[in-house]
């Protein structure tokens, strides 16, 4: 029982690892990029920040986060090839959905400096939240239910980034309200999002067995 408290440990070190990797390697792609292209910083230093901290939320709560019996069932060690191919990969599919993103905020809707920040906050704070329900499993995530508290701060996440922006706090940090015609499109961005990142991980681990059959 001892072991597999140690293991139980140690795979969830490895999924903060995963979401803290893979998030920060996206958004330092997904800035830089933008930085290309845009005549405006893309999110204010204070938003930044803020993004962060709400991100941060749910990701605290990973060391008490259910683990599938598959993860417990041997002894494991880290792997820097691993985590390395792990970050990139979930990394550009996060990437990909905020360039998305910035398409739909600048040529869709023709939207402000202001909408533009605010949409890219929205956006990035719900996917982030959303991809943390997917990684922290490799199977299915409707397949392996999280933690209570993983599933309340995801929610109370959320739910704080959709009221924000509406809020005298959300215009102080530069927020302004987004036209409505945003809201579905941003569902359907997410629910594609959801979508690619499983059909990502599918692959993903697919290819990381026949890896570890070659080297056995």
């Amino acid at each position: 029982m001892l072991f597999r408290s140690g293991r139980r440990t140690f795979a969830n070190t490895l999924k903060y690892v995963f979401m803290a990797t893979s998030a920060n390697f996206g958004n330092m792609f997904s800035m830089a990029g933008a930085s290309l292209f845009l005549p405006f910083l893309p999110l204010l230093p204070k938003q930044i920040l803020l993004t962060n901290l709400l991100t941060d939320i749910p990701e605290m709560t990973i060391a008490a986060d259910r683990v599938d019996r598959e993860l417990i069932d041997r002894p494991r060690r880290w792997d820097i090839g691993f985590i390395r191919r792990f970050m990139v990969t979930f990394g550009l599919v996060s990437s990909l959905f905020d360039y998305l993103t910035f398409g739909v905020l600048l040529w869709a809707l023709h939207a402000t400096v202001g909408q533009f920040r605010t949409g890219w906050f929205v956006e990035s704070v719900l996917s982030a939240s959303l991809i943390v329900l997917v990684i922290r499993t490799r199977r299915p995530c409707y397949r392996s239910g999280p933690s209570r508290a993983l599933w309340g701060s995801t929610l109370a996440a959320g739910a704080a980034t959709l009221l924000l922006p509406v809020t005298p706090v959300g215009t102080l940090l530069g927020f302004e309200p987004l036209p409505p015609v945003f809201w579905p499109v941003l569902a359907g961005i997410l629910l594609a999002y959801g979508a690619t990142a499983e059909l990502a991980k599918y692959r993903f681990y697919a290819a990381q067995r026949l890896i570890e059959e070659n080297a056995g």
